[in-house]
């Protein structure tokens, strides 16, 4: 909406929301919450307003309008084949600074990798490319992925004598510096985690590359996803 900036971001790769509809309705899959905030609230359009240009805007990507009503607007839409809702927040009448919008991309959990999977990658290649997520720009592992990380920790107590690196990459959003600083700190925060659950630091070590090694195309977001990743190497 014009006048408007984002001032909260976050996107989590697995996660349900709990969609306002009537029954509510909880969908699962990769999650988005954005919330907008308008400097000036004189030129507050009003939450109806906020809501209609929402609505407006599925229905002409054949999408449909689930529920509305004085706050909230759920709708839905198929985008590449995938099921896309989302839910607006903005009340009719209000004069504040914010409105909110919650987006699921519909998808079902996938299977964790298992340790022994997780071995025979590594006896086969030497590494394995794992899919560990965090909040945007942060190193804090988010609680998705910790059964991937309780699976390093059971490969390394059925293999006592292996060592391994925590590889951390990025894809080319942001600068190369922050890139690497960022995937040096989640690198470290992986391997402190397998270190927490009982593995001797001596048998892990982390390092963080940043950008330097993509393994797919940074001009698509499939290849962006695929470069943000965590990599456990034989040492």
């Amino acid at each position: 909406m014009p006048g408007y900036s984002i001032s909260n971001y976050q996107q989590q790769g697995f996660s349900s929301y709990k969609f306002r509809t009537r029954p509510p309705q909880v969908i699962e899959g990769k999650y988005t919450r954005i919330h907008y905030y308008l400097k000036d609230t004189t030129q507050h359009p009003g939450g109806l307003a906020i809501r209609r240009n929402y609505e407006n805007a599925i229905k002409a990507v054949g999408g449909q309008v689930i529920h509305s009503d004085a706050n909230v607007s759920v709708m839905k839409a198929t985008r590449n084949g995938v099921e896309v809702w989302a839910e607006v927040q903005a009340s009719t009448g209000n004069v504040g600074r914010y409105y909110f919008l919650h987006i699921i991309e519909r998808e079902a959990m996938q299977p964790v990798i298992t340790a022994d999977a997780m071995a025979a990658a590594i006896d086969k290649d030497g590494f394995i490319a794992l899919d560990i997520h965090f909040d945007t720009g942060k190193a804090e592992i988010l609680p998705e992925s910790r059964s991937v990380v309780d699976e390093i920790v059971s490969l390394l107590k059925k293999r006592p004598d292996m060592r391994v690196g925590v590889e951390g990459h990025t894809d080319n959003a942001g600068t190369p510096a922050s890139n690497k600083t960022l995937s040096e700190a989640r690198a470290k925060a992986v391997a402190a985690a397998i270190v927490a659950a009982g593995i001797s630091a001596r048998r892990v070590d982390a390092a963080g590359f940043g950008q330097e090694r993509p393994i797919a195309d940074n001009r698509t977001e499939e290849g962006r996803a695929k470069n943000r990743r965590v990599e456990i190497v034989k040492r």
